[in-house]
């Protein structure tokens, strides 16, 4: 039972060995960065129509000009009951598009606001 014993516990010894694992890569490991991208806010399109004209002009100094920015002129907007001036902000330039200011349209049933966007071309 002892050659057994001896033989079995060398047979063990000799299956289990000692292996040294190593980790080889043969091409850099790329770097993982947290990237923050900023969606742009989704304005949900209501659309305003007002059963009359808006004022004629809203009175606001515009700002000088800003390199990167165009202002976005102030402008009226019907709540429900009557118009309410809206001040102008600044907008960042998109290269490529050209900025369309809110405005107002006539159209057959009132008058329309058209929100401020940046038009390809």
């Amino acid at each position: 039972m002892s050659i057994r014993f001896v033989a079995l516990t060398g047979l063990i010894v000799l299956a289990s060995g000692c292996v040294e694992e190593r980790v080889v890569h043969d091409r850099p490991r790329p770097v993982v960065r947290e990237v923050i991208v900023e969606r742009p806010v989704q304005r949900e399109y209501v659309e305003v129509v007002a059963p009359q004209p808006p004022p004629v002009r809203i009175v606001e100094v515009e700002p000088q000009p800003r390199p990167g920015y165009i202002w976005s002129r102030g402008h009226w907007y019907w709540n429900g009951n009557a118009y309410v001036a809206v001040p102008g902000h600044w907008e960042v330039v998109r290269p490529g598009y050209r900025y369309v200011h809110p405005h107002w349209d006539r159209g057959n049933d009132g008058w329309h606001f058209r929100v401020g966007a940046w038009i390809s071309g």
